[in-house]
């Protein structure tokens, strides 16, 4: 899960700024940060590790840590009285959904668990397709099973799912624009901080598209100590706890430094 947090993080100042045509991008500039994307994630993760029910560990870190980005959709449920799925099929599902795919040995209990973690917000078939996704090219990853990946991407949005993807620079906060996206990115990259690279670079939605993409290769590729180190810097205390927590329980040693 620490490849969606240093998504998050590094194109946190690039979701709105677009602009940079220069892939060597600094990926720590000044504005950087971590939003929703790290919160919900946390929230997932602390849910497997303490056994709540994802909707309650949602309200709890992001009531924790308002102001970072949430969506409209998401925000009103957040603050109603009665929290009801809103059949989002926003990329939120996608995006917050790592810890499973390291979690669980078995891949129809991955899947199974996946939904779950959208059902509270995300309840369309886009929104748990898209969560289901992602979590199943990270349990098929971090077992080596790159070859599966682009059947993944085509079982899932089909073989001409290029058609949908969204172009250069345009903000898609789909799953069905998105996720595809993230896939097709991370088939083509070379290690870990070239995939966050070529997500960011990619541009619209900078950040959750990073997330997406690092929650992914972190599994095939591991991670840097010095990108995972800069990048947990920017994290209060609390939610570095329940990352090491996570990581120390669920995360094999070899995934976890290149």
């Amino acid at each position: 899960m620490i490849g969606a947090v240093i998504g998050d993080v590094t194109g946190s100042s690039y979701e709105f700024d677009n602009n940079t045509e220069d892939y060597d991008l600094d990926l720590f500039r000044e504005g950087t940060t971590f939003t929703d994307d790290t919160v919900c994630t946390i929230a997932v993760a602390d849910a497997i590790l303490h056994h709540k029910s994802y909707e309650s560990a949602l309200l709890e870190w992001c009531g924790r840590y308002p102001g970072r980005g949430y969506g409209g959709r998401f925000q009103m449920w957040l603050t109603s009285a009665v929290h009801r799925p809103y059949g989002s099929y926003g990329n939120g599902s996608a995006m917050r959904v790592s810890p499973v795919g390291w979690a669980f040995e078995d891949l129809e209990i991955t899947l199974a668990e996946a939904e779950r973690t959208a059902l509270p917000t995300h309840n369309h078939p886009e929104g748990i397709k898209g969560a289901q996704v992602v979590a199943e090219a990270i349990y098929r990853l971090w077992r080596g099973e790159w070859d599966k990946i682009q059947e993944l991407l085509i079982s899932s949005y089909g073989v001409d799912y290029e058609r949908q993807l969204p172009g250069v620079g345009v903000f898609d906060e789909t799953c069905q624009g998105c996720v595809p996206l993230s896939l097709l990115i991370l088939t083509k990259s070379t290690d870990f901080e070239d995939s966050i690279r070529s997500a960011i670079h990619y541009g619209g939605d900078s950040d959750t598209l990073a997330a997406i993409v690092g929650s992914m290769a972190e599994a095939y590729f591991g991670v840097p100590d010095t990108l995972a180190e800069r990048a947990l810097s920017y994290l209060p205390q609390d939610m570095r706890e329940i990352y090491e927590e996570f990581r120390d329980r669920f995360i094999p040693t070899s995934s976890l430094e290149v």
